[in-house]
């Protein structure tokens, strides 16, 4: 028949190896998590990126939209102030 202490070690080494066992699940288990954390806070992070850019591209569209609207103005005033221009130049040539 085993001793106490032989008894008392023999639990205690069968508690330590079942303790280890659940140490290393909880481990894996843990880095498991912390993948798909880091997966899911990547995602949210791209699209976060993804949105800004569409947002700062539309600006830069409206921009550029107002712009080009502004331009055609400006030539179309260009456009009648030359041919006021020249017919006033011509009438001159004419006396």
């Amino acid at each position: 028949m085993a001793s106490r202490g032989e008894r008392f070690r023999k639990a205690a080494i069968k508690a330590a190896k079942t303790a280890r066992k659940w140490a290393e699940t909880a481990t894996r288990e843990a880095d498991r998590l912390l993948a798909e954390a880091q997966k899911r806070a990547e995602t949210e992070q791209r699209q976060m990126k993804i949105k800004s850019a569409l947002k700062r591209t539309g600006k830069i569209l409206r921009a550029v939209g107002r712009a080009a609207i502004v331009a055609g103005i400006a030539a179309g005033i260009a456009s009648a102030r030359a041919e006021n221009r020249a017919r006033k130049l011509t009438k001159k040539a004419k006396r």
